[in-house]
Order: C-alpha cells, then structure tokens, then sequence
C-alpha cells in the first residue's frame, strides 16, 4: 500500500500570541483520515509554568 508524506503543524502559541510554525513531517496511509496528535513544540508558550515548550495539538497539513 502506497503512503503520503504529510506536514503536521503546530497550533501552539507564543506568549505574543502568534502561531510558532513549528512542525513534524511523517507519512501515513493514503485514504486515511487528516491526522491530528498531541506532539512537543518547544515554541509555545507554557501558561501553566510561564516557559516556552509545551505539548501542543498538532494537524495535518500539505507539504508544498
């Protein structure tokens, strides 16, 4: 069975509020539903400790 490659991007913040940009690169089955996981960006902003790194949700994305 043939595979995609794919781009999972961060939906994480910075503590200005914008997005980080950061992202993953895998691939999975083609056909499959698009692929959201909870993955580390060392990016975002953490709330709860007032550092940046957090595990953040991650979705799927083209790569270009």
């Amino acid at each position: 069975m043939a595979r995609d490659k794919i781009k999972l991007k961060s939906k994480g913040k910075t503590k200005d509020g914008k997005l980080t940009g950061t992202f993953y690169t895998t691939t999975k089955t083609k056909g499959a539903e698009k692929l959201k996981k909870k993955k580390f960006d060392p990016r975002a902003f953490n709330e709860a400790t007032g550092k940046t790194g957090a595990h953040v949700l991650f979705e799927e994305d083209k790569i270009k």
